[in-house]
């Protein structure tokens, strides 16, 4: 894979874009710097999410990284100046990976994770949807130790996931852990052996891209509704939703390869 996002210049690091049928496959580039991320890969890490959320023939996307490390966080001297300015962090215009703001993705994400997955990474892991963590996986939310506070979800998402106290522990000391603790806290999905990582969030995101895409995309909106308004506005939605999605071509494919006994063939209408 070496198509480079557009715009992206080398020494500044770039996500490889690629297609593999429906599936996207994003890849942050800049192993020279333990993929410290940049101004211009987070640019064009939101210009990948956009893509996947406004081409109607991909349904799924594997985020993972070259090298020995997913990221070692921001390069901090490059976003110095946004950070004391109160800058987003990416164009406002697209999809936000952090998923905290409009416009938002309803395709799944899935990401591959391995070496060192600091700040940034964390964060942009726990704003998708499933993470596949290689054993040799450390994290750290280390903001507090540079001055800063964690600005990308994880004073929301590590509590929700792994309960208050366990997110301040390592929220406040910037502590190191490792994948095992991570797959304990509800941080990661799966451990797997390291530079196997790719291959298993590979073979997930085929299996998401085979369902139905109008329902998987309803199961995404329904869990963040669920999170974000509590279950009783998720289930408040569940009848109007089931009855559009009932009423779909591909709700009437799946009912003929029950009855065919075959493999559904799903337009996404």
């Amino acid at each position: 894979m070496n198509t480079r996002s557009p715009g992206a210049v080398a020494v500044d690091g770039s996500i490889r874009s690629e297609r593999r049928g429906p599936v996207l496959l994003l890849g942050i580039d800049r192993p020279a710097r333990r993929t410290g991320f940049t101004p211009e890969m987070a640019h064009a890490l939101a210009e990948g999410y956009t893509l996947l959320e406004s081409d109607p023939e991909l349904r799924v996307a594997v985020v993972w990284a070259v090298g020995a490390h997913f990221t070692a966080g921001l390069d901090l001297p490059r976003w110095s100046g946004i950070l004391q300015a109160g800058g987003a962090l990416v164009d406002e215009r697209l999809v936000d990976p952090f998923d905290l703001r409009a416009p938002r993705r309803v395709k799944p994400v899935v990401y591959a994770v391995q070496g060192v997955c600091y700040t940034l990474g964390i964060e942009l892991m726990l704003a998708a949807d499933i993470v596949i963590a290689a054993e040799d996986c450390r994290f750290s939310q280390l903001e507090v130790l540079r001055g800063l506070m964690p600005t990308g979800g994880a004073t929301v998402r590590i509590a929700e996931r792994a309960g208050t106290g366990n997110a301040m522990l390592y929220l406040l000391t910037g502590d190191v852990f490792g994948a095992d603790e991570a797959w304990r806290m509800g941080l990661v999905q799966r451990v797997v052996s390291a530079g196997s990582q790719f291959d298993a969030a590979l073979a997930i995101a085929e299996r998401i891209a085979a369902a139905a895409p109008l329902a998987v995309q309803a199961v995404v909106r329904n869990a963040r509704l669920a999170r974000e308004q509590g279950p009783l506005a998720a289930i408040a939605e569940y009848r109007d939703r089931q009855a559009r999605l009932a009423a779909s071509a591909d709700a009437r494919e799946g009912l003929a390869a029950f009855r065919e006994r075959r493999a559904p063939r799903f337009s996404g209408r």
